[in-house]
């Protein structure tokens, strides 16, 4: 079978990237053309546009931008009908991927979408979109079948594609970790200021602001796989060390991290770190999304899965030097880290059990073997 997907983050390329793994076990003669990254490159297939070239973040980003994304629009609708997929993949990214779903499913082409829309949270008005253009959605958070459910869609809920990377990790030697990435013995504080230049100049003047208050740590920042290491350099005091693509490894030695919220605020609370998370965008688009957002009362996944305050969130105003250095010492502290990671543990069960990107595999080949 000939399958098209379209991811347009770093954390789409990972589930991508695994969901091709799995439908390559499924489907030996599985062909790929693809808009994603390294990691779905990496299991084989074209790739048509990486995802470092399509994100935009906020409301006056994609304003700003507005031409080079209807061009992309445009040039993806082409490509599909050129190529002639047997099925579309679609993965998160909405502002794209929805306007692309129309286009294919009046061509005749089974529509799949795995890791539905934050519809919940804002737009409702979009699950009309999805229940007239997509054949078939793949929830990974808990509570979305019962919201799709009070539209008469229903979907499968086939467990969280994280769990599947994070309990597969290898066996990480600590010492050499250090000792290969120039660390000190001290202490680690991961600084994760997101995987987009525009959040990344926001968050990280932000983040490094408490570094002297902590003189007995070391602040060490995750490098996303799509931005080149002197990138951080204008933000940087000389001690102050980038590791690129190495997320999940220093996540796993450090003591604690401040996040941008996203995909890596659920990674980091599954690699059972204790984290502060962290947003601020530009006044215009936060100012715009308050308005939008009406029945979410987090934003960070840990958050919104418990549904109560597991980890704190600084966003906007909030995230300034004194609510940052104060939250950090108090996850620091041995008590308030071991009720955190308690919460994770609670986190891990709700999110259900492994497999997401087989069961996912399954299901979408089972559905485009109905037309042969």
């Amino acid at each position: 079978m000939k399958y098209y997907i379209i991811a347009g983050e770093a954390s789409g390329d990972l589930h991508g990237s695994n969901l091709m793994k799995e439908l390559k076990k499924e489907d030996a003669n599985a062909e790929f053309r693809f808009w994603g990254g390294d990691l779905m490159l990496a299991q084989g297939g074209q790739m048509v546009k990486h995802y470092r070239d399509l994100a935009y973040m906020g409301f006056l980003e994609v304003v700003m931008n507005l031409g080079t994304i209807l061009g992309n629009i445009a040039f993806c609708k082409k490509d599909i009908a050129q190529y002639k997929p047997d099925g579309v993949i679609f993965i998160d990214y909405p502002g794209f991927n929805l306007r692309i779903s129309k286009f294919v499913k009046k061509s005749g082409i089974k529509t799949f979408y795995y890791i539905s829309p934050q519809l919940w949270a804002w737009k409702s008005g979009r699950v009309k979109i999805i229940q007239k253009y997509v054949d078939k959605m793949f929830v990974i958070l808990p509570f979305e079948k019962d919201f799709y459910a009070r539209y008469n869609y229903p979907v499968d809920f086939v467990g969280h594609p994280l769990l599947d990377a994070l309990n597969n990790l290898p066996e990480l030697d600590e010492q050499q970790f250090r000792k290969t990435h120039n660390l000190s013995d001290k202490p680690i504080i991961a600084l994760l200021p997101g995987s987009r230049k525009q959040e990344i100049k926001k968050m990280l003047t932000e983040m490094l602001s408490i570094e002297n208050d902590f003189p007995d740590y070391e602040f060490v920042i995750a490098g996303a796989p799509s931005i080149e290491v002197t990138f951080y350099h204008q933000f940087l005091n000389s001690h102050v060390k980038v590791i690129p693509n190495q997320t999940y490894s220093l996540l796993r030695i450090s003591c604690a991290a401040l996040v941008t919220s996203g995909t890596a605020t659920l990674e980091t609370a599954l690699l059972n770190t204790p984290e502060v998370v962290c947003y601020k965008g530009s006044q215009i688009s936060y100012e715009i999304a308050r308005r939008l957002i009406k029945h979410i009362q987090y934003i960070s996944l840990v958050n919104l899965i418990m549904n109560r305050l597991v980890v704190t969130e600084l966003i906007q105003n909030d995230l300034n030097y004194k609510n940052l250095k104060a939250e950090l010492s108090a996850i620091l502290n041995p008590e308030h880290k071991k009720k955190i990671q308690q919460e994770y543990e609670e986190l891990r069960h709700k999110l259900g059990d492994s497999g997401a990107s087989e069961k996912t595999a399954k299901l979408i080949l089972e559905e485009v073997k109905k037309d042969f």
